[in-house]
C-alpha cells in the first residue's frame, strides 16, 4: 500500500494536501509535515496544505492559499480526516485522483486509494512509516522541519505518550525523529504554555465541573468565554482538563461557539465515539467529537453518554 502510495505522488506534477477542519497538532503535523517531505524529495512538483489556519498552531506551521485551478489534474491527499463532512476545503473532490490516509475507524471509505491503520497512534506516525518505506524504495530524505511537524503530531495524539495508543513503534519513531535535533523545548513551549486567562479559566472547570457516576460535563458558554477573553479553539484545548480526575469514567465539554455547539468527548474506557456519531461526529473509541445546536440537544448528548456508559 505504502509503495503504491509512493508511485502516485510520482506521478502527479501537483500535489494538494487537506486535513480535518478545527486542526489539531496531528493534524497539521501529518498534513504539512507530508507536505514538506514530498517538497524536499519532489522539488519540481507543485504541493500545497489548504484549509482554514488556526492561530493556536501558529507555532507549528501555516496553510497555503490554493486557487480553484490548481485543483486540475491535481493529487489530492486528504491526512487525519475520517469522513468526508470534516474534510476541511470541500475542494478536495476537484482533483483527478484522492487518496486517503488516516488511523481513525474507516466508515466513510472515501478515495480511490485508502491506507487506514486503526492501531497507529496518530497519521504523522504513518506518515513516519511512508518515509522510512520512501527511504528504503525511493532515497526519500528528511529535515528538522519535517521531523519537528512529525513529532509534534505524534505528542499532541498520544497525550505526551501517555494514551494506550503508544506503541513500541511509536517510541521507535519518536526516537528516530528527535535525531534530527530541532529544539524540543521550544516545540514544547508551543504546545503546553498557556495564558494566564486559559489557567484561570482551567481553574473555573476545576471548580464548576459535574460528575455522575463517573460521567463528567462541563458547559462553556459564549458568555463565560468572552468573561474569560479565550476563543473556542483555545477552550478545546482544555478537554483533557478532567483526565486526572479520580473516578471519571469519561467526560464530555460543550463549548458555545457563534453558531453551533461543539462537543467533545474524552474516556478512560468506555467505549464514545459512538456517541459522537450519532451527532454528526466521529472519531477515536476514546476520543472523539461531534456539534449539538442548542443547548437542549447538548442534555441529550450527555443523557446519551451516561447510557454508554452505566
Amino acid at each position: 500500500m505504502k509503495r503504491q502510495i509512493i508511485d502516485t505522488i510520482e506521478s502527479y506534477d501537483k500535489i494538494i494536501i487537506h486535513r480535518h477542519v478545527r486542526p489539531d497538532p496531528d493534524a497539521y503535523g501529518s498534513q504539512i509535515g507530508l507536505k514538506e517531505l514530498l517538497a524536499l524529495n519532489y522539488p519540481n512538483k507543485k504541493i500545497w496544505a489548504t484549509g482554514t489556519h488556526d492561530s493556536t498552531l501558529d507555532f507549528l506551521a501555516k496553510p497555503d492559499t490554493v486557487t480553484d485551478e490548481d485543483f486540475k489534474d491535481a493529487l489530492v491527499i486528504v491526512t487525519d480526516t475520517a469522513n468526508t463532512e470534516r474534510i476541511d476545503d470541500s475542494r478536495y473532490n476537484l482533483g483527478k485522483f484522492l487518496i486517503k490516509i488516516d488511523h481513525h475507524p474507516n466508515e466513510d471509505a472515501y478515495g480511490d486509494l485508502l491506507w487506514v491503520n486503526t492501531e497507529a497512534s496518530s497519521v504523522s506516525e504513518m506518515i513516519c512509516e511512508l518515509f522510512f518505506d520512501g527511504e528504503e524504495y525511493k532515497g526519500w530524505k528528511m529535515d528538522s522541519t519535517i521531523a519537528r511537524l512529525l513529532y509534534a503530531g505524534i505528542v499532541g495524539d498520544t497525550g505526551r505518550f501517555m494514551f494506550q495508543s503508544t506503541t513500541e513503534q511509536t517510541m521507535l519513531y519518536a526516537g528516530k525523529l528527535i535525531s534530527y535535533g530541532f529544539d524540543r523545548t521550544e516545540l514544547f513551549n508551543g504546545m503546553y504554555e498557556v495564558e494566564c486567562n486559559m489557567l484561570q479559566l482551567k481553574g473555573y472547570i476545576y471548580a464548576n465541573f459535574e460528575m455522575e457516576n463517573g460521567v463528567g460535563h462541563m458547559k462553556l458558554t459564549r458568555k463565560l468565554l468572552q468573561k474569560y477573553q479565550v476563543s473556542e479553539s483555545e477552550a478545546s484545548l482544555l478537554v483533557s482538563a478532567l483526565s486526572d480526575v479520580k473516578g471519571m469514567k469519561c467526560w464530555v465539554f460543550f463549548i458555545e461557539d457563534e453558531k453551533e455547539i461543539r462537543v467533545r468527548l474524552r474516556s478512560k474506557g468506555p467505549v464514545i465515539n459512538g456517541v459522537a456519531k450519532k451527532y454528526g461526529g466521529g472519531g477515536h473509541p476514546l476520543a472523539a467529537g461531534a456539534t449539538a445546536y442548542s443547548w437542549e440537544e447538548a442534555d441529550e448528548v450527555l443523557v446519551d453518554l451516561k447510557k454508554a456508559v452505566n
